[in-house]
């Protein structure tokens, strides 16, 4: 070891981890210059080398090997940099409205509030109340006024039990069909619909198909007049909402005291 150059007790090659360290201090970019210079042909050998008395240790390959070697690291550096800008750039820029794994996310979290002990039904009340508290694109929020809430409602039209309630699998995939427009249709087209959608399904996932299929898209006879939905409970009150408005316009433009 020689106390003038960079190649001294603590900063050699000697063993594995040394030279490990000595590649990280090159890689900082700590004095790499001088190091390559103290590896290059003609300097004095270390005396546990063994070699001959008077021979000169080193070589010149060490140019191309720390000039390779920090050429790496330093495109390295900058590729894990630009990936960090990038992602963050994705993350600011990302369209909210585009729905996504957290959305999905989300949409679990908000249903177990309401659905503490996980039966995988909620009265249509407080789903209607959770979709107004859940942000879009997958809920309403709180901001959507209740008009547009009822019509969506109504296009989704999931079956309501004998307690009132709505089934998880079948909310959610009722509200991603009406986000991604997933063959959303006129009210009299809606049956033909649901029957293509139903055969789309069996084609793509025909083992699954089989035991989920009744439950992502109801069948219509589960739809039908005697059968009681979210769609006409709220169809029910979008009428009567309206009613409401046109008739106390009436009266207010008629001059009528209203009391309620």
């Amino acid at each position: 070891m020689d106390p003038e150059t960079s190649i001294t007790r603590h900063n050699n090659f000697r063993s594995f981890v040394q030279g490990l360290m000595l590649l990280f201090r090159c890689a900082t970019g700590e004095a790499w210059p001088s190091i390559m210079l103290s590896c290059v042909k003609g300097r004095r050998c270390d005396p546990r080398a063994q070699k001959p008395e008077g021979e000169a240790c080193g070589s010149n390959l060490a140019y191309a090997y720390f000039v390779s070697f920090i050429f790496f690291c330093s495109f390295l550096m900058l590729n894990l940099f630009v990936a960090v800008i990038m992602d963050n750039f994705d993350y600011l820029t990302r369209d909210s409205s585009i729905l996504g794994a957290h959305h999905l996310d989300e949409f679990v979290r908000i249903w177990a509030e309401y659905d503490p002990n996980a039966t995988g039904k909620i009265h249509y009340t407080e789903m209607y109340d959770m979709l107004k508290n859940m942000d879009p694109p997958l809920g309403f929020g709180n901001k959507c006024p209740n008009r547009l809430a009822y019509k969506k409602l109504i296009r989704m039209n999931m079956p309501v039990d004998g307690d009132g309630k709505v089934n998880f699998t079948t909310t959610l995939f009722a509200l991603i069909r009406e986000n991604l427009s997933i063959k959303v249709r006129s009210a009299e087209e809606m049956d033909q619909a649901d029957e293509e959608l139903r055969e789309t399904v069996k084609k793509i996932w025909p083992l699954q198909a089989k035991k989920m299929l009744d439950i992502l898209i109801p069948r219509n006879d589960e739809l039908s007049k005697g059968k009681l939905t979210v769609g006409k409970i709220y169809a029910g009150l979008l009428i009567l909402e309206n009613w409401r408005t046109t008739r106390f316009g009436q009266i207010e433009s008629a001059g009528v005291p209203v009391s309620i």
